[in-house]
């Protein structure tokens, strides 16, 4: 991969970037055109969540009914497609500051638009204007070391009972110590261990740190 492409590093996930003991049992159901898009990213090593990672997104949307979903850190929109395709009725908002990600974004959810806002820019300037208790769903998918910046502002305005999911929580394992962390990452696993730390000690929020895909963090607002 080009890694000057993109202002955060992300691997090709054509293969995961980790592998969970029930990554081979979990069946990702997409439709043929989030699946043609999905092969193309892979092909141009665009990120994209792993498949088991999708799974259990999709499942977890589909349990919550989600009706208000904030994705932070869109890429190119495809996760947001699948989302608006299996959430009947919800309306989605998307945040990404990649120019090359943004024009992608806008021609994959054209046939959204009614119910797709995407919205240009650094996510930490657009969650502090975003309105109070007005997500029931939050998928957290950006450069990893601003989730512990984001965090005060996405409790805010998620919802009660609302569900915040933060990917890329284990990050090759590094974080959990089953493989070693190399020396350059050592700063950026520390920022995801202090957003371990701040959600499951936090006496507003219900968390589990979940063996899924690369890591996820679900937390659901008390």
């Amino acid at each position: 991969m080009n890694e000057k492409a993109f202002n955060y590093a992300h691997n090709d996930t054509s293969t995961p970037e980790r592998e969970s003991r029930t990554a081979g049992l979990n069946k990702l159901q997409i439709s043929d055109e989030v699946a043609r898009l999905r092969k193309s990213a892979h092909e141009r090593e665009v990120p994209t969540a792993s498949e088991e990672t999708l799974n259990f997104l999709f499942t977890l949307a589909l349990a919550k009914n989600a009706k208000n979903i904030l994705e932070v850190g869109c890429a190119e929109g495809i996760t947001s497609l699948a989302l608006l395709d299996i959430c009947g009725g919800a309306h989605l908002t998307a945040i990404e500051r990649e120019a090359q990600f943004i024009r992608a974004f806008k021609d994959n959810l054209h046939a959204y638009a009614d119910r797709c806002t995407l919205i240009e820019g650094d996510a930490a300037d657009i969650c502090a204007g975003l309105e109070t208790g007005a997500y029931d769903f939050i998928f957290l998918d950006c450069a990893k070391v601003q989730y512990i910046k984001l965090l005060p502002e996405l409790k805010r305005i998620l919802s009660k009972n609302g569900v915040l999911l933060a990917d890329d929580i284990l990050m090759y394992g590094w974080v959990n110590g089953e493989v070693e962390t190399p020396k350059k990452r050592r700063m950026l696993v520390e920022h995801i261990r202090e957003y371990i730390t701040a959600v499951t000690n936090d006496d507003g929020l219900q968390t589990s740190i979940l063996d899924i895909g690369n890591g996820l963090a679900m937390s659901v607002k008390r």
